[in-house]
């Protein structure tokens, strides 16, 4: 069974940028799931679903119930099953994604997300790693889109919101019944060495800030994949020690 790493956090702290630097040290076969509507992680990766002819979980819906007529009854959803692999899974050498995409109807992401609920214990059977981009916030916990959750990482800046946020996850997780082995926390490039040490006294397991790399900025600024930022780069060397820290082995990236 797969491990699954699941990131968390506020909008804005670096969730993203930690799946994505994070997946270059994980084993595969690996997948990574994208559950922020905006859709990001794929450009950090330097995947073009348009030019693979991947669509997304909504796209897929979309199109399900523009044919059928119906959106979203239980029918349509077993049918979903059937074309999420060959339609929804983009493929490579370094690992596999699956990316949730836009609302399918207004106002609720219900739908989407129950067809991935639904898919995902059979989808772990096949990944020895699973890593999953939440969106920010906390109403994906309260869906349970992932209910069995090997690592919780909780991504927090240097905010009185940020910290209070880390007993909120908990106090959801609680109360929907999310099993969780183990709690993580892990600081943005924001913190100062004084922030460092909040962080620490927080009701979670502190592994450590993500250092400031002015060449990831850029990256994501050009849009080029962070599969390509060096080795050495201080955004990978500080990823890198603390999936050590929280028991994970690592691999040379290529």
């Amino acid at each position: 069974m797969a491990r699954v790493m699941v990131s968390t956090g506020r909008g804005g702290v670096g969730k993203s940028t930690f799946v994505a630097v994070a997946a270059r040290y994980l084993a595969s076969p690996k997948l990574i799931i994208d559950l922020d509507p905006d859709e990001s992680l794929a450009d950090m990766l330097g995947v073009d679903l348009g030019e693979s002819e991947t669509t997304t979980i909504s796209g897929l819906l979309y199109e399900a119930a523009a044919v059928s007529g119906r959106a979203g009854d239980d029918k349509l959803l077993r049918e979903m099953h059937s074309t999420l692999r060959s339609r929804c899974l983009y493929r490579s050498r370094d690992f596999d994604l699956l990316t949730l995409g836009t609302k399918f109807t207004v106002g609720c992401y219900c739908t989407p997300d129950t067809v991935l609920k639904d898919a995902l214990p059979h989808l772990l059977q096949d990944y020895e790693h699973v890593l999953v981009d939440s969106p920010a916030g906390l109403e994906h916990l309260n869906r349970k889109v992932v209910s069995d959750i090997t690592d919780l990482f909780v991504i927090i800046d240097p905010s009185d919101k940020s910290v209070k946020h880390v007993g909120r996850v908990q106090d959801i997780i609680g109360a929907v019944d999310i099993h969780y082995a183990h709690l993580y926390i892990v600081a943005n490039y924001r913190f100062t060495a004084e922030d460092e040490e909040l962080a620490r006294r927080l009701d979670g397991t502190y592994l450590g800030k993500i250092n400031y790399d002015p060449e990831l900025k850029r990256y994501n600024l050009e849009g080029k994949s962070l599969f390509e930022l060096p080795n050495e780069s201080p955004a990978m060397v500080s990823v890198r020690t603390i999936l050590q820290q929280a028991g994970y082995t690592v691999s040379e990236c290529t």
